[in-house]
């Protein structure tokens, strides 16, 4: 029997789960959503769980930190090749995330999946269809 995991499509730094921790002393559970849009659309915004609306047009790709992560089903399209890390650095987005206030912004790093880690990827999930694992 095999003891492998599978590949998870999302990471989440050190810093960044300082920052989440922060935010989470300041609203309750939280959730991170990318889109293509505009606004730093390219960037992971987070939101108190619950307040940004996801629907069949959004891809679940699992949780950081105890957050929920989805990304525009359009934007998952270019990404899924890729593992992303949310990370954090100093400076303003133009986001509506709750951590502009604190001077910086989250943004992802991203690498390709190994053939090895693409054939064992952790599944994603429909936007209205996902396990609902924390929220």
């Amino acid at each position: 029997m095999s003891t492998t995991s599978l590949t998870p499509r999302v990471l989440v730094t050190p810093a960044a789960e300082a920052l989440i921790d922060l935010l989470r002393d300041e609203h309750g559970p939280l959730m991170f959503h990318q889109s293509g849009g505009c606004c730093d659309g390219s960037s992971p915004m987070c939101f108190a769980a619950g307040e940004f609306k996801v629907g069949s047009n959004d891809v679940w790709l699992g949780c950081i930190h105890g957050c929920d992560f989805f990304m525009s089903a359009s934007q998952f399209e270019y990404w899924k090749h890729t593992q992303l890390t949310v990370d954090v650095t100093k400076g303003r987005g133009a986001s509506f995330s709750l951590e502009i206030p604190h001077g910086v912004r989250f943004l992802i790093r991203s690498r390709m999946f190994t053939q090895e880690e693409e054939a064992n990827l952790e599944p994603v999930f429909d936007g209205e269809e996902y396990p609902n694992s924390v929220s």
